[in-house]
């Protein structure tokens, strides 16, 4: 007889047949006394070791194993070497010299983003980097001026955007075109919204900007097909891909993608306020024969390795996006970085992102459709409503759940009290991210049950006098 779709058992023989179950051997996952002991060395008597349900690889990914003695050969060959360490290599250690780490990272990452090893970067922050690619593919003129992006972009992008935009002399409020979505009942923009936001506009548009992966909704939106429309116009387009990278399968070499940034802490477990990335389509990366290249904010460490020392005045390159680096990267950074892909080169990103569909498909079947669910529902429905597209092709490893007017913060402490982490973005959204590389089909469906708990005991507490908070 087959198992309960909804029931415990068959979580656990989704886990049993998983593949990819041995990844998540590779990484720390906090105790639920580690999430709430006041110390760092807070000695655990051993009454809870119960791991936490984290789900929040959205927004900080877990540590791996491996992050602290990857760190510690960085740290080792410094103490040992001094500078030195910037050019030797040691047969007991993976890891490059200080002035070759960031190749070696950018040789890693290329798989994870579809692209040549050339065509990738790792450097800087997320908002440095877009600043950096503005100031390169944003060349407005008089005619030609105005930024297309999504009206509910990440705050950090529009800052950078609006910023660009006045920098070169323009008022955001004619340059900045925001597509919003259609109507107050979704938060979904459509393709065919995006495409005809770019024809109404191409005559007067000098650059595109568009997330990946969306933050707030976790819509993974065309990038192909929204490329190949913004080049049929003649407009160059960037993607910020901070939600995208070690999430879903992508092609930026293929589709012919123009720019692309991202954040290495979420889904690529680097570390918070890791070293970022950057690529740059191999077309624009290269010198021209009489050895021109494309403008940019230019600086030494972007400089051609051969002549770097040399300390020549003329700026020449390094081909490719790695030509775009400005000052020499963190090593240490980079150390935690490579610990993570590491991990990734046990898999593959196609592999990654069945067990992500996977994942994702049974947490809406069981906060839609789960005997739980049902009985939570009254004659007006589920006291939530998920906001991120039900398509497995349309979304990330997201699911953003809106919650009815004033029950975020009750929902969020009962999550908090029974080691659940997830992220909310007020005033009524929760965001769950079942990270493939790590996550289980038992933390869904742990989730589940406490979630929708959760939302009961919130839904008495609207209707009646307060109780105390937190279930056991």
């Amino acid at each position: 007889m087959p198992l309960d779709v909804f029931s415990a058992e068959y979580a656990w023989s989704e886990d049993d047949r998983d593949p990819l179950r041995h990844l998540r051997s590779e990484f720390i996952v906090p105790s639920k006394h580690d999430l709430q002991a006041k110390r760092l060395r807070e000695v655990d008597t051993g009454a809870s070791e119960e791991i936490c349900t984290y789900l929040c690889g959205n927004s900080l990914g877990l540590q791996p194993k491996r992050t602290s003695k990857v760190v510690s050969e960085h740290l080792n060959a410094w103490a040992k070497k001094g500078v030195y360490g910037h050019f030797m290599k040691h047969e007991d250690s993976n890891l490059s010299g200080f002035l070759n780490l960031d190749a070696e990272a950018a040789d890693m990452m290329a798989p994870l983003v579809g692209a040549k090893t050339h065509e990738v970067a790792i450097m800087e922050t997320l908002t440095a980097n877009l600043h950096l690619m503005l100031a390169s593919f944003y060349r407005p003129n008089k005619d030609k001026y105005k930024i297309i992006l999504e009206g509910k972009a990440f705050p950090s992008d529009h800052y950078a955007i609006e910023s660009q935009i006045i920098h070169n002399g323009f008022d955001p409020r004619d340059a900045m075109i925001c597509i919003e979505p259609r109507g107050s009942s979704t938060a979904i923009l459509e393709t065919s919204q995006i495409l005809s936001a770019i024809d109404d506009h191409a005559s007067t548009t000098a650059l595109i900007l568009l997330p990946g992966v969306q933050y707030y909704t976790g819509q993974y939106l065309d990038i192909k097909v929204i490329t190949m429309h913004a080049h049929s116009h003649g407009i160059a387009i960037g993607w910020d891909l901070a939600h995208a990278v070690g999430n879903v399968e992508l092609s930026l070499h293929e589709w012919d993608v123009d720019f692309a940034v991202w954040c290495n802490y979420k889904y690529v477990n680097a570390g918070p306020g890791a070293v970022a990335g950057l690529f740059v389509n191999e077309k624009h990366g290269f010198n021209d024969q009489s050895g021109t290249f494309r403008p940019r904010l230019s600086g030494w460490w972007g400089g051609d390795k051969a002549i770097r020392f040399e300390m020549g005045r003329q700026f020449v390159p390094i081909p490719g996006a790695q030509g775009f680096q400005i000052g020499n990267p963190s090593s240490l950074a980079i150390s935690a970085l490579i610990a993570s892909l590491e991990v990734f080169q046990m898999t593959s990103v196609d592999a990654l992102r069945q067990k992500s569909i996977k994942l994702t498909a049974y947490l809406e079947q069981m906060l839609l459709e789960s005997p739980f669910a049902k009985a939570l529902g009254d004659q007006d429905g589920l006291p939530y409503e998920i906001l991120t597209p039900s398509a497995s092709e349309a979304r990330g490893a997201q699911l953003s759940v809106r919650l009815l007017p004033n029950m975020l913060e009750d929902i969020m402490a009962d999550l908090e009290y029974n080691g659940v982490v997830v992220d909310e973005r007020k005033p009524d959204v929760v965001r769950v991210a079942p990270a493939p590389m790590y996550n289980s089909f038992k933390d869904v469906w742990n989730f589940a049950q406490i979630f929708i708990n959760a939302c009961a005991n919130a839904k008495i507490k609207l209707k009646g006098p307060k109780t105390r908070g937190g279930t056991s």
